[in-house]
């Protein structure tokens, strides 16, 4: 990280880490003492005090950096959000996917019950990992033999959650960038497949298990699209952490569940002629710059996120002021360099935090060589999906 990205990355990483300790130990407190005798109760409760943590994220697009997020849809899916349990689909185009979905979700007043499948190394990231643990995230180990029972469980146990949830599943698997989409165009080409263009192969098995397990009782599927207006640069993390600039673009379509087909082969089908036209969409957004302006909804930049960072900041400084003052650490050189090791503990977690956040370094998923085929054996595979190449994965 260089010196002047951390001047400003610093204080921001200790505003968010030092109050991030603080929720998880009132998460923690809440899942031993109250959790064991009212789920529900202690449901409630972490929803709010998890969304003092995230909505802090939220101030860094909105406030920080002056992200601009866009929204495409009707207003009746626009009136909804929010308002009921759903099934969140979304193409994984920036590294910040997740993060537009967050504020999505906070101008929805469901920040706090937003989950997410995610992979099983997640959860050990300091302080935001520790409160997607708390808040009842799902997360795999990308092998399905081990995955499977783990994620019906997990999809089950929401049956009684007590607040309207999103539960978000990025069903290409990982993150998009040149190399991927090559490697699933290669794929495409030996299989028969419609060949992706801003978009990669949907891994369906993940999605077919989700939509078998809360069907009963999460009646829409979100098929969310994320483009970059082309007139910007993409952002990342590490240029919303400097304050820079940008502009995302979000079209939202609603899929009621119960018009979704019936058997897992259907389903899968489906999972993947939704990414044939989420590609074909966003074809369009190139050449247009823009989705269509008819469904465009102002959302607004809520103060909450602005209130709830500057209530921090008074907070921690005065906590710190006083601390500092009682103990007199800073008045020897001992006592100063031992308060400078927190800064470097959080210099090395936010370097974790952004690195973990780059597409670049997620891990490629595995394709096997391009191969001719004959028709039938093309539309078989297609019939039972790019996953039984991929055994391994999910």
């Amino acid at each position: 990280m260089a010196i002047a990205a951390a001047v400003v990355v610093v204080p921001l990483g200790l505003l968010f880490i030092l109050s991030g300790l603080v929720v998880n130990l009132i998460q923690a407190i809440c899942f031993v003492s109250i959790r064991p005798f009212s789920k529900s109760l202690y449901r409630r409760i972490n929803r709010e005090v998890a969304e003092l943590l995230w909505v802090e994220l939220v101030w860094l697009i909105d406030w920080w950096a002056g992200v601009k997020v866009l929204v495409f849809t009707d207003p009746e899916t626009l009136k909804l959000m929010g308002k009921e349990h759903a099934l969140v689909i979304c193409n994984h185009k920036s590294d910040i996917d997740w993060l537009v979905g967050w504020v999505l979700a906070q101008r929805s007043g469901c920040l706090g019950s937003c989950l997410a499948v995610m992979k099983k190394s997640s959860k050990f990231l300091p302080v935001i990992g520790w409160s997607m643990w708390f808040s009842e995230y799902l997360f795999l180990e990308r092998s399905w033999a081990k995955d499977e029972s783990t994620l019906q469980s997990g999809l089950q146990r929401l049956k009684d959650f007590p607040q309207p949830f999103w539960l978000a599943l990025f069903v290409e698997g990982t993150r998009f960038t040149q190399a991927k989409l090559l490697a699933a165009q290669e794929y495409a080409a030996s299989t028969g497949l419609p060949i992706p263009r801003n978009v990669l192969i949907p891994r369906t098995k993940g999605f077919v298990a989700s939509v078998s397990n809360l069907r009963s009782f999460v009646p829409a599927v979100y098929d969310v699209t994320v483009a970059v207006d082309k007139s910007h640069p993409s952002p990342t993390m590490l240029r919303i952490l400097k304050g820079q600039p940008s502009v995302v673009h979000v079209h939202i379509k609603r899929h009621l569940m119960k018009e979704l087909p019936q058997t897992d082969d259907e389903v899968a089908q489906w999972c993947r002629d939704v990414f044939v036209v989420k590609d074909a969409l966003l074809d369009k957004h190139k050449a247009e710059g823009t989705f269509d302006e008819k469904d465009f909804q102002k959302i607004g930049r809520p103060k909450k996120p602005l209130l709830v960072a500057v209530s921090w900041s008074f907070l921690l400084s005065f906590l710190a002021y006083e601390f500092f003052k009682w103990t007199h650490l800073l008045s020897t050189w001992k006592g100063a360099v031992f308060s400078a090791v927190p800064l470097l503990l959080v210099t090395v977690v936010m370097h974790i935090f952004i690195l973990f956040s780059q597409a670049e370094r997620s891990t490629p998923a595995k394709v096997e060589p391009a191969r001719l085929k004959n028709s039938g054996t093309a539309t078989a595979t297609q019939n039972t999906s790019p996953e039984t190449e991929r055994e391994k994965q999910l």
